[in-house]
């Protein structure tokens, strides 16, 4: 059985000072409860960090860490500097308001991003030390978005499990964060990132879409070479647990005092943070007292407020806000035999809670925004005589699973206020089907099913990639690269978007860096170097980024060519294109009709850009408009390419598999040929390629590449590794002269350097000519 690494901010323990007596007690929070059960089961250690280590005298620290290596409790310690600078900075003042949707509790300047990090990576330092052979890593929550990537860095081949606990964001509210790419990078190392609910997991797979340009299914996104799964996984609380508690003579007892003559409770139970809607449940229950006057004398409400983060001012204004609301509803509504709002501002013990949620006649869990709240599932659990009516806010995570709550939206205070008069004049057989119905749900999805169920997810996740990488690419070897460092003659075929430069939101933007070009033009003026650069490009396009480099371009897939040295593109004798203007008009009726998409204008294909589009719609888009230029080019002699966020019509019979049959003509003998690219288009090329050759598939997924990289610049690096290695072989290559053209090819470049962007009728010439010492590629 593989060991568990779990990883959180904070351990299941906290240092408590005394005086000057340290002590480990408890931690507060429904994480730490959760996974606390896991723990225990044995096979597992706990990494984290576990209070003011730092407050502690010398003497003191042997027991508490021999306290905390007999629970397999593995510490990072932290300075108080970067606990307020990363828990209660970062994490707390961006993070927790955005992710909650309180975006305008974000900080005007500064944000502590530094401290962010930082702290990442001294977690991601301490658990890969602590990593053994078949470890599992299960990482929990947003103060450590970035760890997955840090670690897997570290360690590449550790599978890696992520769980947020709080939602998700939609992705136009995550657009405001400076930090938005760094982050989804960061969970994205993971190979399996659960949340609550279906609809976050659709939040963060729209977001990596559209913010990084990763590929997204149902349940896959794959970005930098890797797949990553992801999933809804609502997590259960111990059943068992709160229902025994909740039959025990002395809770039953505690529940007994709660209860007041004629008299019905209002349960509340919350941290006192501005996310759990206190205040507007208050109002709420104001709004009753005032259009219900029968009620009064006749009601209660029973409002627990844990203290929270009190270090930070804002959470102490909420108190304050939370304590004087409840002052005014007693002051307005009391009187010397009744209290309207009984409100209890500190943390209970268990025993306690369970016999308020035993009490109460009405729960009011009513969260303005909250991953998923187990203080609802407790209450449930807590039920065993089916009794009680769950309010239910419809912004908690729970309510995907609790249907049968009454479920309000806590923003209404006038519907809130109706939906508690409904829950406390419920009849007694709605109010027994409701919970009955709640028990079973709850119960068939406790605390260690979420566990199971997460785990075992990731264990067939890593059983899946272990399957993909037997029966695909596998990760290009160091003997092959040196293979091609020493080849007497290389030839380098190399595709251009999304190999030698990253995929661009529009063709324009897709230029390549002044490093770039220096690199390609120092590396083919190595001894013995040939480079091929193929494309999808037109060819005025791929000539004003690449023309002046002593490298052989072709453009439109294989369409045109122009060897190196020359100045005369060659196209391919093709039949007239009488598809070519109905499509056009078709692309452009679409792109007006999808904000943010694009139509290129090629010599012979047009493309249809989507990659600005909003996701979904971009989405829906490209499969209607495949679906209709199907209809349109049946029997056309036009092929339909589906790219990422691109969808290109082309004559048939057009392909990279050309550009090979080129190269071939002109090689030199013994040559070895190394073919780089990512996509569809490239995948012909693979195919075409000779026996002895090396294909390079960039980024995950199927390829008959025999080999892959993860990104494009891995891609840039094996080129700068080839270009440093192989200039040490001896002094750069004269270039052999270039056969002298025909006037058929005067003619053609005269008109190909002139062209305007738009499609212009061009004269067409045959094949390159064949240079008198070529032969095919050994």
């Amino acid at each position: 059985m593989r060991r568990l690494v779990i990883v959180s901010n904070r351990l299941p323990a906290t240092i408590q000072m005394t005086g000057q007596r340290a002590r480990f007690e408890p931690s507060v929070g429904g994480l730490a409860t959760g996974l606390d059960a896991a723990h225990r089961k044995g096979n597992s250690i706990w990494i984290g960090w576990p209070g003011a280590m730092d407050a502690v005298r010398e003497g003191q620290r042997p027991g508490l860490e021999r306290w905390l290596s007999e629970r397999r409790l593995i510490p990072v310690n932290l300075t108080a500097s970067e606990v307020e600078r990363h828990y209660e900075g970062y994490a707390n003042r961006v993070l927790w308001p955005l992710f909650h949707y309180f975006p305008e509790r974000l900080p005007l300047e500064g944000g502590d991003w530094d401290a962010y990090e930082s702290v990442n990576r001294r977690f991601a330092d301490v658990v890969a030390r602590e990593l053994q052979d078949g470890d599992v890593v299960w990482i929990q929550d947003y103060q450590l978005l970035r760890l997955p990537a840090l670690l897997r860095k570290r360690v590449p081949d550790v599978p890696i499990g992520f769980f947020l606990h709080i939602p998700f964001p939609s992705s136009e509210l995550f657009a405001l964060l400076p930090q938005r790419e760094q982050l989804l990078e960061g969970m994205l190392g993971a190979d399996l990132i659960g949340f609550h609910t279906a609809a976050y997991q659709r939040h963060f797979s729209s977001a990596a879409l559209r913010f990084l340009g990763a590929q997204t299914q149902v349940d896959r996104i794959s970005h930098g070479g890797r797949e990553v799964q992801v999933g809804a996984f609502p997590m259960g609380i111990d059943v068992a647990s709160f229902a025994g508690r909740a039959e025990a003579p002395e809770v039953q007892a505690l529940a007994a005092h709660h209860r007041a003559p004629d008299t019905q409770n209002i349960v509340g139970i919350d941290r006192a943070d501005y996310t759990k809607g206190i205040v507007r449940r208050l109002m709420a229950f104001r709004d009753l007292l005032e259009r219900h006057p029968e009620l009064r004398g006749q009601v209660r409400m029973i409002q627990v407020g844990v203290p929270s983060r009190e270090q930070v001012s804002e959470y102490r204004t909420h108190r304050r806000r939370i304590e004087e609301l409840v002052g005014r509803i007693n002051g307005e509504f009391g009187t010397s035999t009744w209290t309207p709002v009984q409100w209890i501002a500190r943390a209970l013990p268990r025993d306690e809670v369970v016999s308020l949620y035993a009490a109460a006649d009405v729960m009011a869990v009513t969260p303005l925004r909250d991953g998923m709240n187990l203080v609802a599932k407790e209450f449930v659990a807590s039920r065993v005589d089916n009794e009680g009516v769950l309010v239910l806010s419809e912004f908690s995570g729970a309510a995907a699973e609790l249907a049968e709550a009454v479920q309000v939206n806590p923003f209404d205070i006038e519907r809130t206020s109706a939906a508690l008069y409904g829950a406390l004049t419920m009849p007694f057989e709605e109010r027994q089907s409701r919970m009955s119905a709640m028990r079973t749900r709850i119960e068939d999805n406790t605390l260690n099913d979420w566990v199971d169920r997460f785990l075992g997810s990731l264990e067939r996740r890593m059983a899946d990639r272990r399957r993909e990488q037997a029966a695909g690419p596998v990760p290009l070897p160091d003997a092959v690269v040196t293979r091609m460092a020493e080849a007497e003659s290389l030839v380098l075929l190399l595709d251009y978007d999304g190999t030698l430069v990253p995929l661009a939101r529009a063709p324009s933007l897709a230029q390549p860096s002044a490093g770039l070009l220096e690199m390609l033009r120092t590396l083919v003026e190595t001894r013995g170097t040939e480079v091929h650069v193929a494309t999808g490009r037109s060819p005025e396009l791929i000539e004003r980024w690449l023309g002046h480099l002593p490298v052989s371009l072709y453009a439109e897939h294989g369409a045109w060519s122009r060897p190196a040295g020359s100045l005369t593109w060659v196209g391919r004798p093709l039949a007239e294109s009488t598809w070519r203007e109905p499509a056009l008009r078709m692309l452009h009726d679409y792109a007006k009709n999808t904000p943010g998409a694009l139509v290129e204008e090629k010599r012979l294909g047009v493309a249809w850009h989507y990659r600005w589009a909003d996701p979904e719609i971009g989405a829906l888009r490209s499969r209607e408009l495949r679906s209709q230029l199907t209809d349109l080019l049946s029997n056309t002699g036009a092929e339909i390419l589906h790219g990422d966020r691109v969808i290109e019509v082309r004559p048939a019979g057009i392909s990279k598999a050309l550009v090979v049959e080129s190269v071939l003509l002109n090689a030199r003998p013994g040559a070895l040929m190394v073919a780089l690219g990512d996509d569809r288009t490239d995948e012909e090329m693979f195919g075409a390629l000779p026996p002895g050759a090396v294909s390079v598939h960039l980024g995950s997924g199927p390829s008959r590449a025999r080999y892959r990289l993860s990104t494009v610049a891995a891609a840039r690096e094996l080129l700068a590794d080839l270009t440093r290695r192989r200039a040490v072989r001896g002094e750069p290559r004269t270039p052999r002269e270039t056969p002298p053209e025909s006037d058929d090819e005067v003619a053609f470049r005269s008109a190909a350097v002139r062209a305007p962007a738009t499609p212009t009728t061009v004269h067409l010439v045959g094949p390159l000519p064949r240079r008198p010492d070529s032969a095919a590629v050994a």
